[in-house]
């Protein structure tokens, strides 16, 4: 059973914050890996990053939302002209919703949902500016939260800065991981600092130590996410995306983010016990290097959904170098994760877009929706 949070630092005064927020009514951020009602996911929609392969992209998406609705229920978001089409390629059991989306990174433009111990969920809206105005063109991805939380008569707690979901990752007793390269991005919350943040960190989602990485991965066009360089697998170990190569950009962001792990604890003092995981291949696409990582996995109910990036072998029959380190990644997460099926989903085409399957993911918590204020 997933302990309490630890007690908020004695000198946090809510009443110095310009809205009611969720710690005020005894709301935390649970971890990934408790018990969900359920699973948010948006159907992608076109996109200049996608070129010409959005029909690729959309059955390796629907590869994802059948293997998450193994576990757990799946409401899939679509734009209208879109609700029929991705019916029939996620199959029976998924609940799509016809609403006006403009992407499908649920992660970082959904709710993010708090429970009060007591059986109670609410979801926090945060500002959503496309990843520090990266891409200016005119969407409805800022709406979507709210959105939803409407839909189920939830309460909404409207959080007064930009934040990402997928730049956070808690363990549940009080810990968040982030990184420096994304939350003191200029673009986001011009002028905050680390102190402004835990501060509200505290704040939303009961957090009472933030531990601050360094950089995200190359090619990561969110600058710097959380979610493909490090998560928690349980309080106290982290899993951390590794690179051998001292000539890859990567090595020198695992070994300064493997040095600050090893020299702090967590919220409750322990030490971290730190698993690492290869990062696959380089793959470049557009004229890029995509941010390939095998640690943007999915925890649903009973699974673990990851990603694989190889092919089981090539025309002469030998085995593919990236399938074996696809092999080495599973191995390792069905380790950590005893008590789970692990599925592996091909995810090339989806990271196409900039992103993994934990990005186009959002766990809603076992419990009843608060009322809204």
């Amino acid at each position: 059973m997933e302990r309490t949070s630890p007690p908020l630092p004695p000198n946090f005064a809510p009443e110095r914050l310009p809205v009611r927020a969720p710690v005020c009514d005894g709301l935390r951020m649970p971890a990934e890996w408790a018990p969900h009602a359920g699973c948010w996911m948006a159907w992608p929609c076109p996109d200049p990053l996608l070129e010409d392969a959005l029909d690729t992209v959309r059955t390796s998406f629907a590869g994802v939302v059948r293997a998450i609705a193994r576990f757990e229920p799946v409401t899939l978001l679509a734009r209208p002209q879109d609700a029929e089409v991705a019916a029939a390629l996620c199959g029976p059991g998924v609940q799509v919703v016809p609403a006006p989306i403009t992407d499908a990174w649920m992660r970082d433009f959904g709710p993010t949902f708090v429970v009060d111990g007591a059986g109670g969920v609410a979801g926090v809206d945060w500002m959503f500016n496309s990843w520090g105005h990266t891409y200016d063109e005119p969407t409805h991805d800022d709406d979507v939260a709210q959105l939803i939380l409407s839909r189920l008569g939830m309460r909404r707690y409207a959080a007064p800065f930009i934040l990402e979901g997928g730049s956070i990752h808690v363990d549940g007793q009080g810990t968040l991981m982030t990184t420096e390269q994304c939350l003191l991005d200029p673009r986001r919350n011009a002028g905050m600092t680390k102190a402004d943040f835990e501060e509200l960190f505290a704040a939303y989602l009961g957090v009472r130590k933030v531990v601050w990485l360094g950089e995200g991965l190359e090619g990561d066009d969110t600058h710097g996410h959380v979610d493909i360089v490090a998560s928690f697998a349980r309080p106290g170990v982290v899993l951390l995306h590794r690179c051998d190569d001292p000539d890859d950009h990567n090595h020198s962001v695992y070994q300064d983010n493997l040095r600050r792990l090893e020299l702090t604890t967590d919220a409750c003092g322990r030490p971290f016990e730190i698993i690492t995981i290869e990062q696959p291949h380089r793959v470049d696409h557009g004229g890029k290097r995509m941010d390939l990582s095998y640690i943007n996995f999915y925890v649903a109910n009973g699974g673990i959904v990851m990603s694989a990036f190889g092919e089981p072998g090539d025309r002469a029959g030998s085995p593919d170098p990236q399938a074996s380190l696809d092999r080495a990644a599973f191995d390792t997460l069905r380790r950590v994760f005893p008590g789970r099926e692990v599925v592996q989903v091909p995810s090339l085409d989806i990271f196409r877009g900039g992103g993994g399957i934990h990005c186009i993911t959002q766990q809603q918590p076992t419990g009843r929706p608060l009322p809204p204020f």
